[in-house]
């Protein structure tokens, strides 16, 4: 089976009505079910990022830290962990953001990243953007600056990559979903 956008939009369960009625949340748990499918999701990534210029990843809370810590790993670069309010133990940057959903706050330890340093940002989708738009917030307040943002799944009917580029961030995905598509 040759990896292509089909065959892993075919592992991305839709779950209707979750988190609240209309929604369609897109399941990436199966992807992890499936080593195969695992193997050429993170290959994917591996193949576009193992000869580019940058210095850290960093990968979002919560299903961002699976996929960017096998890319960090892989590529041997050091891995910033951005993570809900309240869960990191020393001193914190933080940024409020919108979600589909309503209001979050995320976080970073404050000598996470250093002037110069350049990094890809991670998280499973760009939906509305919010959680990759505070974490670029983030790392520019620290002093670096971002390379790219990166996820499985682009949801382009919610703006989310469209504010990125608009900010100048690069986005890539390995697929997109309409908001109706099953």
């Amino acid at each position: 089976m040759i990896f292509d956008e089909f065959s892993i939009k075919s592992l991305i369960r839709p779950v209707i009505d979750f988190p609240k009625p209309g929604v369609v949340f897109r399941d990436i748990t199966p992807l992890f079910q499936s080593p195969r499918a695992l193997r050429m999701v993170a290959d994917s990534f591996i193949q576009r990022y193992v000869e580019a210029e940058f210095s850290h990843i960093a990968a979002m809370d919560a299903r961002g830290f699976l996929i960017g810590s096998i890319i960090a790993y892989e590529l041997n670069k050091p891995l910033i962990l951005f993570r809900k309010q309240g869960k990191l133990p020393a001193e914190v940057l933080s940024a409020g953001y919108q979600t589909e959903y309503g209001e979050a706050f995320l976080e970073v330890h404050a000598d996470s990243l250093c002037e110069g340093d350049q990094v890809l940002i991670f998280d499973d989708l760009i939906a509305t953007g919010g959680t990759l738009l505070a974490a670029a917030q983030l790392v520019r307040r620290m002093g670096a600056s971002i390379y790219e943002a990166a996820a499985i799944i682009d949801l382009p009917e919610l703006g989310g990559s469209q504010k990125l580029q608009d900010i100048g961030i690069a986005t890539f995905t390995l697929t997109a979903f309409g908001l109706n598509e099953r």
